[in-house]
């Protein structure tokens, strides 16, 4: 498996993605609504403009990849983050779909990780006003989107409660629906380690129409 379309290039994760597939030899093409904002130059980088919620355009980009990797976020300041996060997954997921291909790797988020046995992160009340209806569409999107799926191979791969930059450490924690903090109750990751993660589980897939998550 070498070659992988991203969506959500130019975003904090999406970039460190980018990297991290370039730097271990993938063929990559990097889709985002901007694709002339993608700064990294490389000859096994092909970058391309395309409107995700054209799912059959999407199609078209996606066609010949052995897998997608979907990186996709409205923006955080969006006003519409809630209802475009929700139509993008709608999208992506059919156009993956109508590519033929059948491995899709989305970046989740951390709220619909359980906290403790009976709250999830959502119910802690623990994420900031300003991002929570990013955060409620990412969980509805696994709910009602990704959970039913059984024609794709998917994984939802949920960050720790705190995403960064930091340094590729690769000494970190992988887990399923819980979220992994550390001694002092700190759930954090960077954004390397995190990227680092994403592509081992392209290279070698240890997770099937689930959620993941990682941690410190």
């Amino acid at each position: 498996m070498k070659k992988v379309a991203l969506i959500g290039a130019t975003g904090f994760i999406g970039s460190e993605i980018v990297k991290e597939l370039l730097n271990r030899g993938f063929e990559v093409t990097a889709i985002a609504r901007s694709a002339d904002k993608i700064k990294i130059e490389n000859k096994h980088l092909n970058k391309i403009s395309v409107d995700i919620f054209n799912k059959e355009k999407l199609s078209k980009v996606l066609k010949g990849n052995d897998a997608v990797i979907s990186a996709y976020n409205p923006g955080w300041t969006n006003p519409e983050i809630y209802e475009e996060t929700i139509k993008g997954y709608q999208s992506i997921i059919a156009a993956v779909k109508l590519a033929g291909i059948k491995r899709l790797q989305a970046v989740g988020g951390a709220g619909s990780l359980w906290a403790s046995p009976n709250k999830t992160v959502i119910d802690s009340g623990a994420i900031p006003e300003e991002i929570l209806p990013g955060v409620k569409a990412l969980a509805l999107v696994l709910k009602e989107q990704f959970l039913p799926e059984k024609e794709l191979d998917w994984v939802f791969f949920s960050p720790a409660g705190v995403i960064e930059p930091g340094k590729r450490t690769t000494h970190y924690r992988l887990g399923l629906d819980h979220l992994i903090t550390d001694e002092q109750g700190n759930s954090k990751i960077s954004v390397q380690d995190y990227a680092k993660a994403m592509v081992d589980e392209l290279e070698n897939p240890q997770h099937h129409q689930q959620r993941f998550t990682i941690g410190y």
